[in-house]
């Protein structure tokens, strides 16, 4: 067998619906709060040996300059060179674990995010809404656990959302305080035994919605 992994409520490279995106469209204002649930995530044929699975999910398409995001009569142009934004970041789940339910890691929009840390289900690294919101003074926090999508409303790129499943040799990574995105990735090196990933996609430009 073989790792794999699927998640309800989108086919595979698909668009991601609404209800677990963090922002959604609107008449006025561009856009609003969506429902922001966790999908659904469940795996099977892990190998032999697997202590613990991670779960990122990262964006690779958000623009690397912000002079035009989101600006009345502007556009984001889609060959603008593009990095990447972390919206979950979930480590040391158990081995005895294989799916996490709809809204198990986020039901809804949480201002100043949800606590990092050890939860029943996995220890939360902090997504990129954490740098996002770091001048905001209502918004500012940690956000830990999963936060969806809400791409610039006038970029002319969708955006990928890449949901990676790793199985590891080790129980825990050992991350501690605040880590990232980044700093799990980093620590996954030499533990992977096998990894699978489900893709969608979404954009807020109208646009672009739909087509």
């Amino acid at each position: 067998m073989t790792l794999q992994v699927t998640i309800d409520g989108w086919e595979n490279g698909a668009a991601i619906p609404e209800r677990f995106a963090f922002c959604q469209p609107a008449r006025e204002g561009h856009v609003s709060s969506g429902a922001n649930r966790s999908p659904r995530i469940a795996w099977s044929g892990a190998p032999a040996g697997t202590a613990s699975f991670a779960v990122i999910c990262h964006d690779p398409d958000v623009p690397s300059v912000g002079d035009d995001v989101n600006q009345e009569g502007r556009s984001v142009p889609a060959d603008l060179p593009r990095v990447d934004f972390f919206h979950w970041v979930l480590v040391d789940i158990p081995a005895t674990v294989s799916e996490l339910a709809e809204g198990a890691d986020s039901d809804g929009v949480t201002a100043g995010g949800k606590p990092p840390g050890a939860t029943d289900h996995g220890t939360r690294g902090v997504n990129t809404y954490t740098d996002l919101f770091a001048g905001d003074a209502e918004m500012k926090g940690d956000y830990g656990g999963y936060d969806g999508p809400c791409p610039p409303w006038n970029d002319t790129l969708v955006h990928h959302y890449h949901f990676t499943l790793y199985a590891l040799d080790v129980a825990t990574l050992g991350l501690t305080d605040t880590f990232g995105g980044a700093e799990a990735r980093a620590a996954l090196e030499g533990h992977v035994l096998a990894q699978a990933e489900w893709v969608g996609t979404y954009t807020l430009n109208p646009a672009l919605r739909g087509a």
